[in-house]
């Protein structure tokens, strides 16, 4: 009787270890969400990859390249971007993938346009009826581009200058900029 009782005693504890391990990697499968930080330090030392991010002393000549952008500029407290130059069918599919899950992180999609040259994707998150953070993707072959923005934004301002191609003109206007202008505004080595 006391074999019995331990095989069940045994077989009970199994089943618990069993269910608890089973738990876990159902809880950590499910939960798996990435934040844009997190997509952006992953592929800022890619090869072909073009990074920038915006300190906030460096947030004045942001908003100087444009008029147009000077007014979304003046709200925005954080701004990246990161362009992948000629990429293949993989690490496209990747990149959607990844973005997929970032935007899966409680934003919403504001516009998305899926066709099998191109994926665009604009994706805010709110506060009432301000737009808090947005991630406009657009994906090519040729070139894959992601902004982000964090701040207080008109959401339709946002799907505007991303409908207009605002946001790829950008990239070319900042590193423009940034290569002209010194590192530490305001500081005369001589």
């Amino acid at each position: 009787m006391n074999v019995v009782f331990l095989k069940s005693e045994i077989l009970n504890k199994m089943k618990k270890i069993i269910l608890i391990f089973s738990f876990l990697v159902l809880t950590i499968s499910c939960g798996s969400s990435k934040s844009f930080q997190s997509f952006f330090n992953d592929h800022k030392r890619d090869f072909g990859v073009t990074a920038f991010q915006v300190p906030n002393f460096m947030m004045s000549l942001v908003q100087n390249i444009s008029p147009e952008l000077n007014n979304l500029f003046g709200n925005v407290s954080d701004f990246k971007f990161i362009t992948f130059d000629a990429i293949s069918r993989e690490k496209q599919n990747l990149l959607i993938s990844e973005m997929n899950l970032v935007t899966n992180n409680n934003f919403t999609d504001v516009l998305r346009k899926n066709t099998i040259e191109q994926t665009k994707i604009v994706s805010v998150k709110e506060d009432g009826n301000v737009v808090t953070q947005a991630i406009i993707f657009n994906s090519t072959l040729a070139k894959t581009s992601v902004f982000y923005l964090k701040g207080r934004f008109n959401p339709n301002r946002i799907k505007e200058l991303s409908e207009t191609n605002q946001f790829e003109n950008l990239s070319s206007k900042l590193i423009q900029n940034y290569q002209k202008t010194p590192l530490t505004p305001g500081f005369n080595p001589n």
